[in-house]
């Protein structure tokens, strides 16, 4: 029996599973083949890359016979890029991170539904008030960017769902199996945004090398930082610092984050070490979730699965 809540009725998709829009990593064939599958495939549009997306979005709107979306960072995106990404018709449009006032006005005459992720209370008001039509809410268990000061997945989405009522809510952080999308549900969310999970798929753009990192990896091994940023020469606000895999740089300059980006030099040993092969060319976002990751499948399958366990997971838990 599919899972049926606010948020498969809005976008008309088979399972409350949103595939997070990993930026430049969830590309066309992996949104199209989350969407397919009957969830909800969300295109990784980061920064807005015009080359990157003009690549990936017909690939994704040709492949896709079922609803669509695209994301974007509200920092670091211009508007003129997200009138670009409307014009290709999606189903849903996800701001992440910064404000995204400027650009619910397009969105809106479009008439396109809107997904806003917040990662704190403040967040989720200003969500509320810009008439977000789905909020995502992020636990600091996510890989990649976050809060610096944000909440974990399990005390912070009943809070935002019981903030946010009736608007439908998505958990996101942690979640890599269907135990996680039932846990997701029992705490009134509509659905899960998946993230780490599906960066190790077939399809995801992801290096390899990177997939086979997440395999290995261990959530313990994980942690919040602006170390990589600040060496790669990221412009991403302090104020979301990202969720990696453990990193030599790192742990070389853990606790001296303003040292670090005072000190030119070390920046460009940066540089020469991955040039060198002596460090790897890029972090390894990855949330807690990562032991749970032990294979690259299919989408498809792996969208099938998550429905599947997390239906026998309710079940179980009906029992008590």
């Amino acid at each position: 029996m599919p899972l049926r809540t606010a948020f498969t009725e809005l976008f008309g998709v088979r399972h409350p599973i949103a595939l997070a829009p990993l930026g430049l990593t969830a590309g066309g064939e992996l949104a199209a083949a989350v969407s397919n599958a009957g969830g909800l495939g969300l295109l990784g549009g980061g920064p807005g890359d015009r080359a990157w997306l003009d690549r990936e979005l017909p690939i994704l709107a040709q492949r896709a016979s079922q609803p669509w979306g695209v994301g974007f960072q509200s920092w670091a995106v211009d508007l003129a890029t997200v009138e670009h990404a409307l014009a290709y018709g999606p189903r849903a449009m996800m701001l992440s991170f910064g404000n995204p006032a400027a650009f619910v006005p397009a969105i809106r005459r479009a008439g396109v539904p809107l997904i806003l992720q917040v990662t704190d209370l403040a967040e989720a008001r200003q969500a509320i008030a810009l008439g977000a039509d789905v909020i995502v809410a992020q636990g600091t268990e996510a890989g990649g960017h976050g809060a610096r000061r944000g909440r974990s997945t399990l005390p912070f989405v009943p809070v935002v769902v019981d903030l946010a009522a009736p608007i439908p809510v998505l958990a996101a952080g942690g979640i890599a199996d269907g135990r996680g999308l039932a846990a997701a549900l029992a705490l009134g969310a509509a659905g899960a945004l998946i993230g780490t999970r599906f960066q190790a798929t077939a399809e995801s753009l992801a290096d390899p090398e990177i997939k086979k990192a997440i395999v290995a990896g261990h959530g313990g091994d994980t942690e919040r930082s602006t170390v990589l940023d600040i060496a790669r020469g990221s412009q991403w606000p302090a104020v979301y610092p990202g969720r990696t895999l453990a990193h030599p740089f790192l742990a070389q300059w853990r606790g001296r984050e303003a040292e670090l980006a005072a000190d030119a030099t070390a920046r460009q040993a940066y540089r020469d070490g991955v040039a060198r092969g002596e460090l790897p060319p890029l972090p390894v976002w990855a949330g807690e979730c990562t032991d749970l990751i032990t294979d690259v499948p299919p989408a498809a399958e792996l969208v099938a699965a998550l429905a599947g366990q997390a239906e026998d997971a309710l079940t179980r838990a009906g029992r008590y």
